[in-house]
């Protein structure tokens, strides 16, 4: 047993061999794989199971989110104002007050700003442009993580090369997300070590596109280095925006029907085939579900066309309460895609979602795969706790 001082000069030790390390480590060596890496009594990995929570609802409780079933959460989002990572809600400093109470429930919950998304991925492109650029914008992400004691930092640039929702983009994008993440990674180490929290690092997650059109745009053989592990959205296959019905969260494509779309499982072997480890890889489900109008009535609506202008989303609970075999609704289940979806034959309205048996499927996915858990959005979507429960027992649980 070491004493004291044993113990004090073996973490001094410790500290400047790894500053050391990192001074003499050339930049496109610096990764996440070199940190220390939190591991079970096992020697292995725990399956995550990563929750969003919407920066924009007012009036979270600690007695809303189930944390003792979580093992991190992703707050969203954050905004990007002159090149600074910086807060987008009034009500931010109370969510934040109280997702940090959840660490009495849960002390290994793992706390994350995600930074951009949808509607605030406008100027990530001008800030990942220049090493001057990048370094303010690691600075003030890290900055905004300590401000609020936070765990780490997650990246939802939505998307690099791409317009998005009106962004700047540009082709030197492709690089320049790497460029990104290696300085905020390079960043994140050092806050780390000032810290003291080499056995419980800084963490550095994004969130990907679930096309082979993003996996063009970066380079995840280069980029997933950086990272402790990728969030994949795989879901939203189809969208308002199709011009039909179909799923939009289903696992496997289905075979039978001229027009199928892609799947998750198309999305992660695109992720593998990118070279990218499939432990850091976590899948996507969604706590919600996407609705059509106008369908064509064949094959029960589903990969029909759908030219109805009422279209949008519902969350699991007013799909539960509402229209699961309610109100007209006949709740279908595609065998080979692995996904339900509810068919009103009167209304000629379909609806595609993610329910718990979906989930259990997806579960069994995430093992037979290799994959490191699951991600969902959002959690204020299923406040009944049905598909977090689900996730829980099945890789918590019975991993």
């Amino acid at each position: 047993m070491m004493t004291h001082n044993q113990t004090y000069f073996h973490s001094l030790f410790l500290s400047l061999f790894i500053i050391v390390s990192l001074a003499f480590t050339p930049p496109e060596k610096l990764s996440a794989e070199s940190n220390i890496t939190n591991l079970n009594k096992n020697g292995t990995e725990d399956y995550k199971i990563i929750g969003y929570v919407a920066g924009w609802r007012q009036g979270w409780t600690t007695a809303d989110i189930d944390a003792k079933k979580l093992t991190h959460i992703n707050y969203a989002f954050a905004d990007i104002v002159d090149g600074r990572v910086t807060e987008l809600n009034d009500n931010d400093a109370h969510n934040f007050l109280v997702l940090d109470s959840l660490r009495t429930e849960n002390p290994d919950l793992k706390l994350l700003i995600s930074v951009g998304g949808w509607t605030r991925s406008t100027f990530f492109s001008d800030a990942a442009l220049t090493e001057e650029s990048r370094r303010i914008f690691a600075e003030s992400a890290i900055e905004y993580m300590l401000r609020h004691n936070l765990d780490g930092v997650d990246l939802d640039w939505e998307y690099p090369g791409h317009p998005g929702a009106g962004n700047v983009y540009r082709e030197a994008d492709k690089q320049n997300f790497t460029l990104m993440l290696r300085e905020l990674r390079r960043q994140l180490d050092e806050q780390t070590i000032a810290d003291g929290r080499e056995e419980n690092p800084y963490l550095l997650t994004i969130a990907t596109g679930a096309s082979k059109g993003f996996l063009e745009n970066t380079e995840m053989h280069l980029a997933h280095q950086y990272l402790d592990f990728i969030n994949v959205m795989t879901y939203d296959y189809h969208t308002g925006g199709s011009p039909v019905a179909g799923h939009h969260t289903n696992l496997y494509p289905n075979q039978s029907v001229h027009f199928t779309g892609p799947s998750a499982d198309q999305s992660i072997q695109w992720h593998i085939d990118a070279g990218i480890p499939s432990e850091k890889l976590v899948l996507g489900v969604a706590f919600y579900g996407r609705y059509w109008t106008e369908v064509r009535p064949e094959n029960n609506g589903l990969y029909q066309f759908a030219p109805g202008s009422d279209r949008g989303t519902y969350r699991f609970d007013e799909l539960r309460d509402d229209f699961v075999s309610r109100n007209g609704f006949t709740r279908f289940w595609d065998d080979e895609a692995k996904a339900p979806y509810l068919w009103n034959p009167d209304s000629q309205k379909l609806i595609s979602y993610d329910d718990e048996e979906s989930i259990r499927y997806k579960s069994h996915y995430i093992k037979a795969r290799g994959l490191g858990g699951a991600m969902f959005w959002e959690y204020s979507n299923n406040f009944g706790l049905e598909l977090l429960n689900t996730l829980y027992n099945e890789l918590i649980l019975n991993p």
